[in-house]
This record gives C-alpha cells, sequence and structure tokens, in this order.
C-alpha cells in the first residue's frame, strides 16, 4: 500500500444496499491509466466488514431472487442488457485507460452484454418458468408404477463469490453473473485492481437501473483475502486468473475440507495446430496466420486463450515466422488507444509489462529464439506499451517452450513431423482452453481433433469455409463450454444452460406420481388426472357437471393433469389405401400385404405412423375456437405397436407442463399424448406442444 493524496477518488464498493469507500487516512493502492502513467484511482478495502457482506448476500440477496422464477430473472438479464448497450459508450471511454483499443473493447464490453442477451434469450426458451427443473427421463422403481424417481436442479442454498482477471473487467464479471443471477443465486464480484475501476463503472449502472433486487449482486473494490474465510458447503467460488493463484485457493481449508465449490478457469498454453495439408498459398494457412495474428493482438496479447504456441509442419516454419511478420508490420500499430491509428494498446499496468520481459527472458534461456520484435525494456517508462514478440523453437520439446506464459503479445513457433507428434505436442501444454486446427482435409480434422479433445476444453476447426464467419480462436461464446483440463484450471462455465446449473444443486427423488407432479410442477404418468370425454375410459362427457374440454381453458382455469379421453376409431384398408396414395408413402408395410406379413415386426398391412398421429389430433381437438392459439410442434415420438386393418386407436391427452411467457398474452403448454389400441395397448406417446392464451376473454368459444 501507498499513502496517497486524499484527492484522489476511492473506486467505492457496493455492499449492503450502499456505495461504499474507505474513511480517514487510509492507504490506497495507487490505479494509473496504461498508456500515460496517470494516476487515476486508489484502492482499498479497509474497514469493510466482509462477513457482513456474506451475510447480506445470504438473507437479503436470497429472499429477493428467490421470489422471482427463472424467467423473471432472465428478464430482468435483457434488460440491463438493453440498458448497458444505450450506456457503453461511456464503458468504452473509460475503458481506453486500461490500454484497451475500441476492437478490445467490443470483445470485453459487447462481449459481455451478448452473454446478458445470450443467456437470457436460452434461459426463457430452454428453461421452465419455475424454480424446479427437472433432469433425464422418469425411472420406474415398481412395476404398477406407484414409485418413480428422477433427477432435478434447484438452486443452491447460499451465494457465490466471483474473483476475476483484470483482463476482461465487464465479460469476466458479466459472464459468472448471469448464470448465477438466472438460478437465484446472490453474486459478490470481486475484480482484479488494475481494472476494478470499470467494472465498478458497469456495477453502477445496473445498481442504479433499480431492476435488480437487493443483495443480488455487491461489489468488493480491493483486497478479499479472507472472503472465503466465511463461506463454506452452501457457497461457491468461480475465480479466474493465474493457476499459482488458483493453486492457493484451493488449499484454502474451506475449500479443502469444507466442501467451499470451487470452479478455476487459469492460465493456458495454448496452441493453434496447421495441418499437413496446407499449403503456403492454400486459404488455410492464409486464415491460420491470420488468427494468430488476431491473438496477438487483440488485448495486447493479455487473453487467457490467446495462442502461445505456434504448431506447424517442419517444411512451413520459415514461411509461417515470415508471413506472421509480414502480417504484425502491416496490421500492428502500438500506442495510447485514444489515438487515432493505434490497433494494440497497452498493457493494464507497469507490473504486468514486466512480469511479460520477464517471462520472455525464461523463454530465451529455456531456448527460444526471438525472430520478430525485441525484449528491451525501458527503466524510465512510465506506460505498459510492449510491441508483439515472436519466438522459434528448434527443440520442438524444449520445457520452457511448453510451460512458460508470457501473458501478453507474444507467441512462439515450432515444427512437426507427423500428426501423431503435433498431438504429443498439444499435450505438453498439461491441459489448455482452446486450440485451433487449422486444415482442409477431413481426416486431418478426425486425427488432430480426436488426439487433442482430452486435453482441451474447445476445440476450433477453421478451414476455408469457416475463415469469413468464424468467431475466432480467442473468443468464447456464451453457447458453448469455457474452461479446460490440468493447467487450464479443470473449471468449467459458459455452455448456455449448463452455466446455470453450476449454480444449481442436482437432486435425485423418489416417490408417488402425484408428489413428485407437485415438487416439479409437471404433471407425472400414474399422478391424478381430472378426465373430460368418453365415459368408458373415465372421462365425464363436455357440459356434464361443469365439465370442460381442456383445450377451452385459458391458465386461469387449466390445470396440470387437466386431461381429455377419448372413444376408439377403428382403422379401414381403404383410409390406409388413400393415405399413402395421397401422401405418396407407399412403403410395402402399408401397401403390400404378402411384403408386410414376411416382416418380422408387422401383422400384416399397418396404418401408417403419421396416419395415427393425425387421427388423434382429430380426437383430441375441440370443434370452434378455443383457448389454444396454435400447436407448434410435437417432441419424444414414438411408435411402440403397430395397428392393423381394423384394429382401433384411443388418445389421452394431459396438461403436461405449463410455462408462461412473461411478455405474452399466452404460455406454452405440453401435453403428454397416449395411443392405444382396442387391447389397451400401447401404440405411441408423444408431447404436443401449444400456446395458450392466459385470460378467459381469450379464449373464446
Amino acid at each position: 500500500m501507498t499513502q496517497v493524496s486524499n484527492t484522489i477518488d476511492f473506486v467505492p464498493s457496493y455492499v449492503r444496499g450502499e456505495w461504499w469507500t474507505p474513511s480517514g487516512e487510509t492507504a490506497g493502492q495507487l490505479v494509473r491509466d496504461a498508456a500515460t502513467g496517470d494516476v487515476i484511482a486508489q484502492v482499498s478495502t479497509d474497514g469493510l466488514d466482509l462477513a457482513e457482506v456474506v451475510e447480506y448476500a445470504r438473507t437479503v440477496g436470497r429472499a429477493g431472487l428467490g421470489a422471482l422464477t427463472i424467467h423473471q430473472r432472465a428478464m430482468i438479464l435483457k434488460q440491463l442488457a438493453l440498458l448497458l448497450t444505450e450506456r457503453k459508450p461511456e464503458l468504452y471511454e473509460l475503458s481506453m485507460r486500461s490500454g484497451s483499443t475500441k476492437v478490445d473493447n467490443f470483445i470485453d464490453i459487447d462481449g459481455g452484454i451478448g452473454v446478458l442477451f445470450t443467456m437470457s434469450s436460452k434461459a426463457r426458451r430452454e428453461l421452465p418458468n419455475s424454480n424446479v427443473v427437472i433432469d433425464g427421463q422418469l425411472e420406474q422403481l415398481s412395476k404398477d408404477g406407484s414409485f418413480v424417481g428422477e433427477h432435478i436442479y434447484a438452486r443452491t442454498p447460499g451465494i457465490t463469490a466471483e474473483i476475476n482477471a483484470f483482463n476482461f473487467p465487464v465479460w469476466g464479471m458479466l459472464e459468472k453473473f448471469a448464470p448465477a443471477f438466472i438460478a437465484g443465486v446472490p453474486s459478490i464480484v470481486k475484480p482484479a485492481t488494475p481494472t476494478g475501476y470499470i467494472t465498478e463503472a458497469c456495477v453502477r449502472i445496473m445498481v442504479e437501473s433499480g431492476l435488480l433486487p437487493d443483495g443480488s449482486l455487491q461489489l468488493v473494490s480491493g483486497s478479499a483475502r479472507e472472503l472465503l474465510d466465511h463461506l463454506d458447503f452452501r457457497d461457491s467460488v468461480a475465480f479466474t486468473g493465474s493457476k499459482s493463484t488458483a493453486d492457493k485457493l484451493r488449499q484454502h481449508p474451506n475449500v479443502a475440507e469444507g466442501g467451499l465449490r470451487f470452479n478455476a478457469e487459469a492460465d493456458s498454453l495454448n496452441a493453434a495446430i496447421l495441418g499437413d495439408d496446407a499449403t503456403a498459398d492454400s486459404p488455410e494457412f492464409e486464415s491460420f496466420v491470420r488468427s494468430v495474428v488476431t491473438e496477438v493482438q487483440a488485448k495486447a496479447g493479455q487473453k487467457c486463450t490467446a495462442i502461445r504456441r505456434v504448431i506447424v509442419p517442419n517444411a512451413l516454419v520459415e514461411p509461417v515466422i515470415n508471413a506472421i511478420a509480414q502480417r504484425l508490420d502491416e496490421k500492428v500499430r502500438v500506442g495510447d488507444p485514444r489515438a487515432e491509428g493505434t490497433t494494440m494498446g497497452a498493457l493494464a499496468s507497469l507490473a504486468q509489462l514486466h512480469d511479460v520481459q520477464d517471462a520472455v527472458d525464461r523463454l530465451i534461456s529455456g531456448g527460444g529464439e526471438i525472430v520478430y520484435g525485441s525484449n528491451e525494456r525501458d527503466e524510465e517508462a512510465t506506460a505498459a506499451f510492449m510491441s508483439p514478440v515472436v519466438l522459434k523453437w528448434d527443440d520442438n520439446r524444449a520445457e520452457a517452450l511448453h510451460a512458460t506464459e508470457a501473458f501478453g503479445p507474444v507467441t512462439s513457433v515450432t515444427g512437426y513431423d507427423t500428426l501423431d507428434e503435433a498431438v504429443e505436442l498439444a499435450a505438453l501444454g498439461t491441459g489448455s482452453l482452446v486450440a485451433t486446427i487449422a486444415t482442409n482435409d477431413p481426416e486431418v480434422a478426425r486425427t488432430l481433433t480426436t488426439g487433442i479433445a482430452g486435453y482441451h476444453g474447445r476445440v476450433h476447426l477453421l478451414n476455408r469455409t469457416t475463415a469469413k464467419t468464424s468467431t475466432g480462436h480467442g473468443s468464447p461464446m456464451p453457447h458453448l463450454v469455457h474452461g479446460g483440463p490440468g493447467r487450464a484450471g479443470g473449471g468449467e462455465e459458459l455452455g448456455g444452460v449448463r452455466s446455470i446449473f453450476h449454480y444449481m444443486q442436482r437432486s435425485a427423488i423418489q416417490g408417488s406420481p402425484d408428489l413428485l407432479t407437485a415438487v416439479t410442477g409437471q404433471w407425472h404418468t400414474g399422478a391424478a388426472q381430472q378426465r373430460v370425454g368418453a365415459p368408458s375410459y373415465g372421462g365425464t362427457p363436455e357440459g356434464e357437471n361443469g365439465a370442460v374440454h381442456p383445450f377451452r381453458k385459458s391458465l386461469e382455469t387449466l390445470r396440470l393433469g387437466d386431461a381429455f379421453v377419448s372413444e376408439l376409431r377403428q382403422a379401414t384398408l381403404q383410409e390406409i389405401t388413400d393415405f399413402a396414395n395421397t401422401t405418396g408413402d407407399i412403403f410395402y408395410a402399408h401397401t403390400n400385404a404378402e411384403a408386410a406379413e414376411a416382416n418380422p415386426f408387422f401383422p400384416g398391412i399397418v396404418a401408417h405412423g403419421y396416419l395415427l398421429i393425425s387421427w388423434a389430433a382429430g380426437l383430441f381437438v375441440a370443434p370452434g375456437r378455443s383457448a389454444v392459439y396454435a400447436n407448434y410442434g410435437m417432441e419424444r415420438l414414438r411408435f411402440i405397436t403397430p395397428v392393423g386393418v381394423d384394429d382401433s386407436v384411443r388418445v389421452e391427452l394431459t396438461a403436461k407442463r405449463i410455462t408462461p411467457r412473461e411478455t405474452e398474452d399466452y404460455a406454452e403448454v405440453v401435453w403428454d399424448a397416449v395411443l392405444r389400441n382396442q387391447d389397451d395397448e400401447l401404440v405411441a406417446t408423444y408431447d404436443v406442444l401449444t400456446l395458450v392464451a392466459k385470460r378467459e376473454e381469450q379464449a373464446l368459444g
């Protein structure tokens, strides 16, 4: 800590529902503009009671989030994304102080906002509008179906502490916060000191929107060394940073012994492999070089996904180095990101610059030769500028090449003889976040991908087809998993709704169909039904004793278990023949009695499966206008028992799942559909997907 003037503002924390800064003559850590060296803020948490911050999240934060459903929380994220989109120019301007260029800001700020949009959309589309999510299929645990089991996800009972790295102050925060928020788990965000002021500005915009439930998001600006002391088995820590720091945190007693969940995304020596089918004039060669230079330049190489090892056929080592050098000369202009023409800004701090230079020295000592740039030091420098450095390695198995990461605009090039050797070299990184494979040969792609996938969290396949559409080697997409084994931390983030489940507990539940229906909010076979329809199958005729066809019910009266049961409908040879001729489906089982009888699955000519589904729709649809706006599909269709000539079928349709749309006047209603024959044998099962009015006045009879 350095004692500084009280005229230099502290980066505030947001805790217990208010903004907080140290009082009195507090010694704060200086934060400087990366491009000018000017002091812009100071940081300290002296006097902040982290135990109270945690308790506020446990009580106020959990209560506020628990009062909302998954969809309601997802809608808040969308509103926050729209607001941040309007305000992002403010964040751009502030971020340039950290050395970030316009392109870097797009990666960090727009990328973070994109996570909010994507997670909101996927949660509302793929998850129920509740707080319990069913995982997988129902398991029958008794012969009569009275005892069943399945898995569910429910939110964890604690909070999450999110410890972020300096290189992505917005994206790094939002990609952790978004899934935790949707899951209903409060977040305590701890950004890295050099760029935490950018995170603070983003949090301020979110807090001042009034959209966040109290305690759902807190910000600790400064040291939080004892934070893990106040967490336990209910909680989780999501960490992004160096492997060494991750290893230290894993040794904390509450992690090692107390059951505190710990997820790490750490630095890694990511590789880019050029397939042996490439030539110096092939599109894959050009795309490969472009990808390498992009990763050197973006965020001045300060990305955990940057390409550190460039692995190419031995014959192409020199051509690749020359092409990289040429493109660096053409594309990279180092300078203040606020200056016109700058394409690569400064490193985040002088300390970071010195760390990178030290790492380059170790790479040189370990056998690397600088073939582009230099590692000369300016001891008088007040700004953290560094030009790109490319090293060549004659010894492709040198320990330093595969163990030393220079977290800046630095990459290394080495060669291989065979694809098997390329796989071995990639694996020497002992676990990475991502690798790029550039090839247009399907067999090369298969060999390399299956060889390295176990060592990497993501494999990016690059060829002439994807060169213009690929999101790039170093850009984790919210739809796909981000993380990696071994050195990369062994953790996992993002991946669509998978990331939401990281903040939920999967539990196995066992019981009767009625009780599982009550717990999950989804009707289960064997649970109670309110049957309307054919009396011979337990239905009450529509209109009798107030019985209403479930299709005539809006959400105001529709309930899980509301069902319609039909009478039998007989199949005739003429109808089967007409369907075959009309549709062109003249498969022999529907048209040729002799051939059909020779088939071990059929008793003779049988009705088309889709004819049966059409009949079922005719049997269960309510005539006239109803609360059902539309049928938009089927899921999980299975044909079990064939229906022959003169056999009959009937349908049972039961309201299985009701999902109100937060922004629409309708809900998605899934109906369990079962077809049975005259002997009560199961003919087909499937789900019918419909859109149903929310209010009675919309249900026109």
